[in-house]
């Protein structure tokens, strides 16, 4: 038996998706608590490297900013830190993540965020990929996208920092 269609109500990242003319895909699935990237690609049938995680992560001011990885890929701290003149970075603490964000963590999704200004970086690799999924801002609804819009029209600087 086929799954029926769920329905997804608007969110603030896909409000901002449509402010800007951006079009997107809706692809919804089953969240589950710790399932990360590998299982929203078990269930949506895509390669888990096309499944993009948000990280929301702080530099040593506390200052806030978004990393956007390869779902089957981690983010060395290191090598971020280098690549945008930091003295370090690492992961935001849950609670402080939802802050800056307005979303719960397993559903933060770069666009419309909460905090205007905060800077965005993304996997240069993401880049080269023809479409990714990236979350649309609710846990278990992740949005397809052309990954070009990431640096053309969300301000995204691409590095490379994957491990």
């Amino acid at each position: 038996m086929a799954k029926k269609d769920r329905h997804v109500s608007e969110t603030p990242a896909t409000q901002w998706l449509r402010r800007h003319g951006i079009d997107f895909t809706e692809h919804v699935y089953d969240y589950v608590d710790h399932g990360g990237t590998a299982e929203s690609a078990r269930q949506l049938g895509w390669d888990e490297h096309a499944v993009v995680k948000t990280l929301v992560m702080h530099n040593e001011r506390s200052e806030p900013l978004i990393v956007l990885m390869h779902g089957d890929r981690q983010v060395s701290t290191k090598n971020l830190a280098r690549e945008i003149g930091a003295k370090s970075v690492e992961p935001c603490k849950p609670e402080v993540a939802q802050r800056h964000s307005g979303y719960l963590v397993g559903g933060t999704s770069p666009f419309g965020f909460r905090r205007e200004g905060v800077p965005l970086y993304v996997e240069a690799g993401v880049l080269a990929l023809p479409r990714i999924l990236i979350n649309g801002g609710r846990r278990g609804y992740l949005v397809g996208i052309a990954p070009d819009v990431l640096v053309a029209v969300a301000g995204a600087r691409s590095v490379q920092c994957a491990n």
